[in-house]
């Protein structure tokens, strides 16, 4: 299965035109056969989960439809659609594109399994994609927020840790973050070395402050373009 995580970094005059995106790219991807589940993201300031939109950045989720890999191998063509592209193009937004593949997982998206049936973890060396999502109970908001910064703090000083990327759906409810490691062992290391991490990891579960939630490790197969003026992976894969 491929999957793609594309960033998406406007410029400040044309916020409002990232906002409409938002809402029309919804068209050409409902009827886009290639893929088979999508999802038009927010981004955080931090590259996790925040209270603080950064209205500059947005992203798009693609999960490929079975037998569709071959199309999209090194380029966004059967993806996003030629339309979608053509709108970037326009407005020269930067974009930087990750080309993944589920190792393992479990949990759900909006009731489904988008990525598959994820249980048992195949052998992987090197860098590794981790997508941490979740939908927050309205009562436990507090619980969360006061909870995750900490955690977010302690993991971009993590060995191993690369770069991460704060999305959601809905500010502050329906929150993700996705965050790359040069190995699987510096990832697991951080989520159940770290005391902090463990222990909000915990109160999630005993105190249930979500609804709905989903942990999902991806091999990293490919890249192409920038954010920032650079990729973040250039050297590593």
């Amino acid at each position: 299965m491929l999957v793609t995580l594309t960033i998406v970094r406007y410029k400040k005059w044309q916020i409002p035109f990232a906002f409409l995106a938002m809402a029309w790219f919804r068209f050409p991807l409902y009827w886009n056969k290639n893929i088979s589940f999508y999802k038009l993201l927010g981004s955080g300031k931090n590259g996790t989960f925040d209270k603080v939109p950064d209205l500059l950045q947005w992203a798009v989720l693609l999960v490929y439809a079975e037998g569709k890999q071959a199309l999209n191998e090194k380029t966004l063509d059967a993806g996003l659609g030629k339309s979608i592209l053509r709108w970037l193009q326009w407005f020269k937004c930067e974009s930087f594109t990750l080309f993944l593949s589920p190792l393992e997982g479990h949990g759900l998206w909006d009731r489904q399994q988008p990525f598959g049936v994820l249980s048992q973890a195949p052998a992987h060396e090197g860098p590794v994609g981790t997508l941490t999502r979740a939908t927050i109970r309205i009562s436990k908001l507090p619980h969360f927020w006061k909870n995750v910064a900490p955690v977010a703090q302690q993991m971009t000083l993590a060995a191993g840790y690369i770069t991460s990327f704060g999305i959601g759906e809905v500010p502050w409810i329906k929150q993700a973050t996705f965050s790359i490691w040069k190995s699987k062992e510096d990832m697991k290391r951080f989520a159940y070395g770290m005391k902090v991490h463990a222990e909000v990891v915990k109160k999630t579960r005993t105190e249930r402050w979500y609804s709905e939630d989903m942990f999902v490790r991806f091999a990293i197969l490919h890249t192409i373009g920038t954010l920032r003026g650079k990729d973040p992976l250039q050297g590593i894969l």
